[in-house]
């Protein structure tokens, strides 16, 4: 990988650029939506229990809530409107920005109902002619600056929706005092300061509210920004950061971003702490220095403008050994030997750059259909890898930090739990575990806890696989799965390159084929 190639990152002026900056997420537009939806059926909720529900159980409140279409027709109305928002927003024919404009135009439509409903009062005087009535700030002025803080939208949309939701209150009074259904008189400038100014008011609390939950949602957008790529789907999180699906802007080509956050804060600016970078750092380089086509490809690596470090990987689609075998039980031995026979190829480069993975497991191997071949095999995950060749290969020298375990518990070669000084053969054995697991659908030893598991791997001897499972296992794989458990790494077939040979001599090693291989992908259907 030639180490100047960076991430392009797109010309400001292209019109795409532009288009993105300026909207949401689409996840979080998704939220605002689904809370749009809940805010259309608590405002039809509380209008029918607020507003015609206690006139329709006292007797004499219902014969006046039929009496006139002023006093029930705008709390219908309001209802009906709230409920076909809701059910509108549920279509999944209608479009995210849909739904937001949809949105704003309820907000407006909601606050005429809620003026409507607070100041047309045909009781208030005891007379059948409606009249308006005053009660304070209105509920009008909730209503906005709740809608603005749930449904995020655009500073300036929010504003023009906040101006029109509000200008119910004076344009329904207004309405009412020219038509004489009220007693009230107001002269223009008692007008402006009761019914005008203390809604422009709520429109500018309503904008600082829009700016700041806008750019919390801008925030991140631009957060899941790396150069030419943009960050879609967290697929994954673990001790090492997060791995997101990503798609290169330029080229449309997905992609698999490893990224660690920065965790620690110096004069202000995160900074992550120094092993875990050296760790992520190494990993990246580790990746970019093996060519195997059975070892995950890096694109490139570098560091976010909030100090994230990031390394781009390709996206493989398919399944690890691990969930292959959970959902479709052992695999047959041939397909077995298939698979590992991939591994050792990826382990047997490492073992040439004097590399040790130090955490091969069901997880870190990755079944896949990589262009026209299937069953194809990548090896995951070097956050741990050690080199034997380097000053780190001293005992305490390696990449992990105090009381922390170099690997995973269940698949852990006895040497690397007695002690730091591992090469290739602690690979060999953790194939090995692997390999009891693709065969018999179980772990080669069962402890409550992770000191249970480290106890078995170096005293305990193994059970052959043949004898967990009722599939048929050549005796050449059982003896060389127990050889690859020995508790002695000299006992252990001394190279990645050894074990892909005897795996290959087995009886139906070569039974797995790319015909069955196909099949068996398209009856799955991952």
């Amino acid at each position: 990988m030639d180490k100047h190639v960076t991430l392009l990152r797109p010309d400001p002026g292209d019109s795409e650029s532009r288009r993105t900056s300026v909207s949401l997420p689409a996840d979080l537009l998704s939220q605002a939506a689904a809370r749009l939806r809940v805010l259309a059926l608590l405002y039809a909720g509380v209008f029918f229990l607020a507003g015609i529900f206690p006139m329709l159980v006292v007797p004499s409140d219902r014969a006046l809530l039929f009496s006139s279409f002023i006093q029930w027709g705008p709390s219908v109305i309001a209802i009906v409107v709230a409920l076909l928002v809701a059910a509108v927003i549920r279509s999944r024919r209608v479009s995210l920005s849909a739904a937001m404009k949809i949105g704003l135009l309820f907000e407006v439509a909601g606050s005429y109902g809620i003026a409507m409903a607070e100041l047309v009062d045909p009781r208030a005087f005891g007379v059948d002619t409606p009249v308006a009535v005053v009660h304070g700030l209105s509920w009008v002025a909730v209503w906005t600056l709740l809608f603005t803080i749930v449904v995020p939208s655009p500073p300036r949309r929010a504003v023009t929706a906040a101006l029109a939701s509000v200008s119910s209150v004076p344009v329904v009074m207004g309405v009412l005092m020219a038509l004489h259904f009220t007693p009230l008189r107001l002269d223009p400038v008692q007008f402006f300061f009761w019914m005008v100014l203390p809604y422009l008011l709520v429109v500018y609390m309503s904008y600082v509210g829009a700016r700041v939950v806008y750019a919390l949602g801008s925030e991140v957008k631009r957060a899941r920004e790396l150069g030419s790529y943009h960050l879609e789907e967290k697929l994954g999180q673990g001790g090492m950061g997060e791995v997101w699906r990503a798609r290169h802007r330029l080229l449309a080509r997905p992609a698999a971003i490893k990224l660690m956050k920065p965790a620690l804060r110096e004069n202000g600016r995160p900074r992550a702490s120094e092993d875990p970078v050296r760790r992520f750092e190494r990993e990246a380089q580790v990746i970019a220095s093996l060519r195997s086509p059975h070892t995950v490809n890096l694109f490139d690596f570098g560091v976010a403008d909030d100090g994230s470090f990031y390394y781009v990987m390709e996206l493989l689609e398919g399944l690890d050994t691990d969930k292959l075998v959970r959902r479709f039980g052992p695999l047959p031995a041939s397909r077995a030997i298939h698979l590992l026979r991939q591994v050792c190829h990826s382990l047997s480069e490492a073992e040439s750059h004097g590399l040790v993975h130090r955490d091969i497991k069901p997880a870190n191997i990755f079944l896949c259909c990589y262009g026209e071949e299937y069953d194809f095999v990548k090896v995951l995950d070097f956050g741990i890898v050690k080199a034997t060749r380097t000053p780190d290969a001293a005992p305490g020298g390696g990449l992990t930090g105090d009381n922390v375990l170099p690997g995973t518990p269940a698949f852990m070669a006895p040497e690397q739990v007695l002690s730091d000084a591992v090469d290739g053969r602690a690979d060999i054995y953790a194939t090995g575990c692997v390999a009891y697991w693709l065969l018999t659908g179980q772990l080669v030893f069962e402890a409550p806890n992770p000191m249970g598991f480290l106890m078995h791997h170096t005293r305990t001897p193994p059970a052959a696989p043949s004898t967990r499972t009722e599939l048929p296992i050549p005796p050449a794989l059982d003896e060389l799965v127990l050889s690859c458990l020995a508790k002695d790494p000299k006992d252990r077939p001394q190279s990645a390159r050894e074990l892909s040979r005897r795996l290959g001599m087995v009886d139906g090693a070569d039974g797995w084929s790319e015909e069955w291989a196909k099949a068996w992908w398209e009856k799955a259907r991952l």
